[in-house]
């Protein structure tokens, strides 16, 4: 007959049979310390939760001050673009033109309908091309209108040309 096998760990040699085993630390690690932070319990999430974030986010007066500009700015721009239409580099053959200056250097120039009160000349001939000098461009405006009465040239916008004009009547 064959005895039953000692209680606790079957492999434990050099141990009287029949004691019992001491006991396994419990799972989990080592005991907590004091004053030490502990590990979560199983199952817990290791962070803490983080909050929502808000929904609707508050504009600062910085930011609308800045929007404001930006508004104007594009506004004023917008603004001399339109008004820069009626320049002399619009005129076509036939347009009529006022005079804004007394300057000769600069005589601001804009186009105006011919049924209005300040329209002062008539476009003969528009040329494209840099005219630097007087001479040129009478010569050139004589060619292409042969009663024109002054001639007037814009470079440096990117488009030069050159505008035959006469006194409307």
């Amino acid at each position: 007959m064959t005895t039953p096998p000692p209680q606790g760990n079957p492999f434990a040699q050099g141990q009287p049979a029949g004691q019992p085993q001491a006991p396994y630390p419990p799972q989990g690690g080592y005991p907590q310390q004091p004053g030490q932070p502990g590990f979560p319990p199983q199952g817990a999430a290791p962070y803490a939760p983080v909050p929502p974030q808000p929904t609707g986010r508050k504009l600062s007066f910085k930011t609308i001050k800045n929007i404001v500009i930006v508004i104007a700015v594009a506004g004023i721009a917008i603004g001399g673009y339109i008004t820069s239409r009626d320049d002399a580099n619009t005129a076509s053959v036939g347009s009529c033109m006022h005079r804004g200056s007394s300057n000769d250097n600069n005589p601001d120039l804009e186009v105006v309908e011919c049924s209005d009160a300040k329209a002062q000349y008539v476009v003969l001939a528009k040329i494209e091309g840099a005219y630097l000098t007087e001479t040129l461009a009478s010569s050139k405006c004589e060619a292409e209108a042969k009663d024109f009465q002054y001639t007037y040239t814009e470079s440096g916008d990117g488009k030069d040309f050159l505008l035959c004009l006469k006194d409307k009547k």
